[in-house]
């Protein structure tokens, strides 16, 4: 069964809800552009640290700014849908701004993972999550994964052919 894709300002009743019911909530966010093994393996070890996993998606103008021109190769849409098609995934919500901060502050997860290209200090949102209470984690495999050397490669391979 798919994660549920919800809107924005569901966010804040679903956390209230889910801590009310006694759930231990993790946090994710990315863009999440052409999901790869690397992503999957963020989002499984993501959650390991609750018994529900939310994760946030950047939204197209939000890649745009982050990643370049070019980029998200998928709209959002799309690229929520396939993170919430993963079975370690719960809920899915496509988010505007370029930090996870207001998600993090509506929804107040227990913990908020990010991957191995962040250290505990490095985390944009750190603050953020630490002001409620909350804990940060860094999960998944080593960052030899990545959206921008898969697209580098396919176009490497596209000259040859």
């Amino acid at each position: 069964m798919s994660a549920a894709l919800i809107r924005r300002d569901e966010l804040r009743p679903l956390g209230e809800r889910l801590r009310r019911e006694g759930h231990r909530i993790a946090f994710a966010n990315g863009c999440f552009d052409i999901l790869h093994v690397g992503h999957v393996r963020y989002l499984e070890e993501t959650r390991k640290c609750g018994d529900v996993l939310v994760v946030g998606v950047n939204s197209d103008r939000s890649v745009k700014t982050l990643k370049g021109p070019g980029r998200p190769i998928l709209p959002a849409e799309a690229r929520a849908e396939l993170v919430a098609a993963l079975a370690s995934v719960d809920y899915v919500v496509v988010f505007e701004e370029s930090s996870a901060a207001g998600v993090l502050l509506d929804l107040r997860p227990d913990v908020h993972c990010k991957g191995t290209d962040y250290s505990v200090e490095t985390v944009p949102e750190r603050d953020v999550v630490k002001s409620y209470g909350g804990e940060v984690r860094i999960v998944g495999d080593p960052k030899n994964h990545s959206t921008r050397e898969l697209l580098a490669e396919m176009a490497r391979r596209a000259r040859q052919d």
